[in-house]
């Protein structure tokens, strides 16, 4: 489809993608469903903004959930990606673009001492979640409510009620077997996470959890979690895995990990090392990670994992950061713009409430503050839906979801942060005079 398509070729074009795509796109969330609307086709990226096929032009909050912290189109990741398409696009055999990365995730992230490429963030967590099992010979693990894992089965589970409820499934496809090990309780609940483990921890092979959650909106650990976590597993001979999938390089060079000064054994990364092309990462520490194959009795395998493409642009744009180090503008600029969005829905008659942190950001129709998963869902999520649909109307790209945290990338300026906040203050208004 070519760009200034019309709402005719629009249509149609959804019309096919229905025929052939479940729901008509290749993830769920893609389709708008928990925020209603109709979706767009993009046909380009360009800096802070997404360009679609009518040629209407977003301020792009969610930058490929996550990884395109220059923003679309960088030179630098541009650049990086020709050199590279000259001299092939995958090798099933060794580059120093992998061993480069990988010393460089050595270097930044405290808690990686050795590390192991792979294609996905699903793909990287459900193998640090295999490392920690074959590791400490145990099975049972423990998630929290609201956190996302990817879509392995042992991690599509349902929150139950009690001290801990085990987990079962929540999708059609994944057999109780699959779940039965897996443990759930509510973010930030440590009292409970000290309750379970007081009783059962030497059953348990590991924690796994977002440090910041990401997946339910944007959910700050309160101070002495994270820590305690780590005193837990510590004392029960458990592996505590920090998924930084979308928190790695977001909240600065070093991830969650760095920011908050609590090092995992085990840490899982996606895309955001590969600058938007597929890729994902998992490490911790020698002992452990020495039991990887070929090293190690840990089986662990992927023909495309350290692909050229994703290592040459995830080791121009990682350099990048390293040598620039945007955070402080980056989390001031958030600071700005939560602000902003807060006085807008506040201003309009909304409960309200926010927070960021380095390049991302979170608000909900909540008055605050949301520390778990369980509270995120008592925000006003038909309200968000036509907030969102207002806002779109506006030039402006929210996550489509009032369970997602939002991006910010360097191309974002004053520019984009005061166009979304007068956007705002016309979107709340419009909902709440009940026009929308």
């Amino acid at each position: 489809m070519t760009t200034n398509a019309s709402a005719t070729e629009l249509a149609d074009a959804w019309k096919r993608a229905h025929a052939v795509l479940p729901g008509g796109v290749n993830s769920p969330v893609r389709s708008f469903k928990s925020v209603g609307g109709d979706p767009f086709f993009v046909d380009r990226g360009e800096g802070a903004y997404l360009v679609d096929t009518q040629g209407t032009r977003y301020i792009d909050y969610i930058m490929s959930w996550g990884p395109h912290l220059l923003g679309h189109g960088h030179p630098v990741i541009d650049d990086a990606l020709r050199e590279q398409i000259g001299r092939g696009t995958s090798y099933g055999a060794p580059t120093l673009a992998e061993v480069e990365m990988a010393e460089r995730l050595v270097r930044l992230v405290p808690g990686i001492e050795m590390v192991r490429l792979v294609n996905s963030g699903t793909e990287a967590t459900m193998s640090a979640l295999r490392v920690a099992r074959g590791f400490t010979g145990r099975t049972r693990f423990l998630k929290f409510t609201g956190c996302y894992h990817g879509h392995a089965d042992p991690f599509l589970v349902a929150a139950g009620s009690g001290v801990a409820t085990l987990g079962l499934p929540n999708s059609p496809g994944v057999p109780e077997a699959a779940v039965r090990d897996t443990t759930l309780l509510p973010f930030n609940d440590l009292d409970r996470v000290r309750e379970l483990f007081a009783a059962e921890g030497d059953d348990f092979a590991a924690i796994i959890l977002e440090p910041v959650m990401g997946n339910a909106g944007m959910i700050l650990p309160e101070p002495g979690f994270l820590e305690g976590l780590r005193e837990v597993t510590e004392a029960h001979g458990a592996l505590l895995i920090f998924d930084e999938v979308m928190t790695g390089f977001r909240l600065g060079l070093g991830g969650a990990q760095g920011r908050f000064g609590v090092t995992p054994d085990l840490t899982t990364l996606g895309k955001v090392i590969g600058a938007g092309l597929p890729v994902g990462a998992f490490g911790g520490r020698r002992e452990i990670m020495s039991q990887v194959a070929p090293s190690g009795p840990i089986y662990q395998a992927g023909t495309l994992s350290g692909n050229p493409l994703a290592t040459a642009a995830g080791n121009a744009q990682l350099a990048w950061l390293e040598a620039n180090d945007p955070y402080d503008d980056l989390e001031a600029l958030g600071t700005t713009l939560v602000e902003g969005l807060l006085s807008a829905l506040r201003d309009a008659g909304m409960e309200a409430s926010g927070v960021a942190m380095g390049s991302m950001f979170g608000v909900f129709l909540h008055p605050g503050p949301v520390r778990s998963f369980e509270e995120a869902k008592e925000a006003d999520l038909e309200r968000f839906g036509r907030f969102h649909r207002a806002m779109l109307q506006r030039g402006v790209f929210l996550a489509p979801s009032p369970f997602e945290a939002g991006f910010l990338s360097v191309r974002h300026g004053p520019e984009e942060i005061d166009h979304t906040v007068r956007a705002a203050r016309e979107a709340a208004r419009e909902v709440m005079d009940g026009t929308l």
